[in-house]
């Protein structure tokens, strides 16, 4: 493999992660972690939110407050590198479970769609410089939980900084 061509994998490397590093963010309710993937004049068009970046992490912060649990995963990603070699484009698909409470009632909301990016490479560090959400599908249906009734002790996600991937040392070696 050329030189140019390990330089490229390991810049669309590098911007990949900045989409799992952002779902984490959401996940754990970390506004340090969501606000370090995007650079401090970034935009972003969520439809129902438009706006600066760093607007939108606080924003995010409220929303998902109230929900009892989420989880993100992300889908293929696509970046392309634009000529010059400081800009990419990106496509990232997603799906989202937020457990809700709608009028006293907990409810699972699904969300699958595609983060569609700009990134820009400054001082040598690639971030998000503009990040549009566009939703495909959406789906509400009634909470369900027969895994977590069987099985109470299973080990179970949290926000920061309770959640796991923030007690390193618990982790065995």
């Amino acid at each position: 493999m050329s030189d140019a061509a390990l330089r490229d994998a390991a810049t669309k490397l590098a911007i990949a992660e900045l989409s799992a590093r952002y779902m984490r963010g959401l996940d754990r309710l970390d506004r340090e972690g969501i606000g370090a993937v995007f650079h401090t004049d970034a935009t972003v068009n969520y439809g129902f939110f438009q706006g600066a970046a760093r607007d939108f992490v606080e924003f995010a912060m409220r929303a998902l407050q109230g929900h009892h649990a989420n989880h993100h995963m992300l889908g293929q990603v696509l970046i392309e590198l634009e000529t010059g070699g400081a800009t990419a484009l990106g496509e990232v698909y997603f799906q989202a479970f937020h457990r809700i409470v709608d009028a006293g009632v907990e409810k699972d909301l699904f969300i699958a769609g595609r983060y569609l990016d700009r990134y820009a490479l400054r001082d040598g560090v690639w971030k998000i410089a503009f990040r549009a959400e566009v939703n495909d599908w959406a789906r509400t249906e009634p909470a369900a939980d027969e895994f977590f009734r069987a099985t109470p002790a299973s080990l179970r996600g949290a926000r920061k900084p309770h959640d796991f991937v923030y007690q390193r040392d618990k982790l065995e070696r």
